[in-house]
């Protein structure tokens, strides 16, 4: 199913993004070295239901997980990179966490994720990948306008992690986004320009390019959710959600504080 959302939607969609974006800077800057990632989860659960939100995890339950999830964000550490379940591990100086997160409110969801470093250290390969990310992610947003196709965008990303020497993985990617969290079109992280899905105002993506240092292969966790690296290598992650508007692509995401 492809959603277009009219003008009424589309204001429920800014007030959800917006809602996503201010919890994830308010857990990124919570999340210091000795912080339990089962707190993070508690926070995260706490501010959705104060706003009247509804987490799109706690109950989802796709074929490639392990039952409902039963947690309210995916807390994924240094060589986990998707879905990560959140457990009992506290946090040490140079982890690389990502936070994903989802909710829905007013019946429209939006979804974002981060990757950050916790602590004071600051390993170069971990810096490169995260900045990598967030450049792939802001090259997919450029291209998101009217009349552009998916594999615009998938180009678009592709090209700035293929460039930076990543290894692409298409099995996971961006994806339409409305009243459900996961929608058509599937948004993959490299593709060809001019195919696919045409683009049309009230349309929202959410577009995540994420990628392991020296593998495209992901495995597994025994929890039956997280999904690592094969080779035990650092992962990074950067997703927002957008709308696409007559003028380009608008994100929704983004955190008060971040916002022009």
């Amino acid at each position: 199913m492809i959603e277009i959302l009219n003008s009424a939607r589309l204001e429920r969609a800014r007030d959800t993004g917006a809602l996503v974006g201010n919890i994830l800077h308010t857990l990124k800057q919570r999340s210091t070295v000795g912080t339990n990632l089962l707190d993070i989860d508690q926070w995260a659960k706490e501010m959705i239901t104060e706003a009247g939100a509804q987490s799109c995890y706690v109950d989802y339950a796709p074929s490639f997980g392990r039952g409902p999830f039963g947690h309210y964000i995916c807390t994924a550490v240094n060589d986990g990179v998707l879905h990560g379940r959140p457990h009992n591990y506290t946090l040490a100086d140079g982890d690389l966490l990502t936070l994903d997160l989802a909710v829905a409110r007013g019946g429209v969801a939006a979804d974002a994720a981060i990757s950050f470093l916790v602590g004071k250290a600051r390993p170069a390969e971990s810096v490169a990948m995260i900045e990598t990310t967030e450049r792939a992610l802001a090259a997919g947003i450029a291209a998101a306008k009217p009349g552009a196709r998916i594999g615009d965008l998938s180009h678009a990303i592709g090209t700035v992690l293929s460039k930076a020497g990543y290894p692409i993985n298409t099995e996971f990617g961006g994806h339409g986004i409305g009243s459900t969290m996961h929608q058509d079109p599937h948004v993959t992280n490299t593709g060809r320009p001019g195919r696919g899905y045409k683009l049309r105002p009230g349309l929202l993506l959410a577009l995540e390019p994420w990628v392991m240092a020296d593998t495209a292969t992901l495995v597994t966790d025994a929890d039956g959710w997280t999904l690592r690296s094969a080779t035990g290598c650092r992962t990074a992650h950067s997703e927002h959600t957008i709308a696409i508007t007559d003028n380009g692509a608008e994100v929704l995401t983004l955190p008060t504080q971040a916002r022009p």
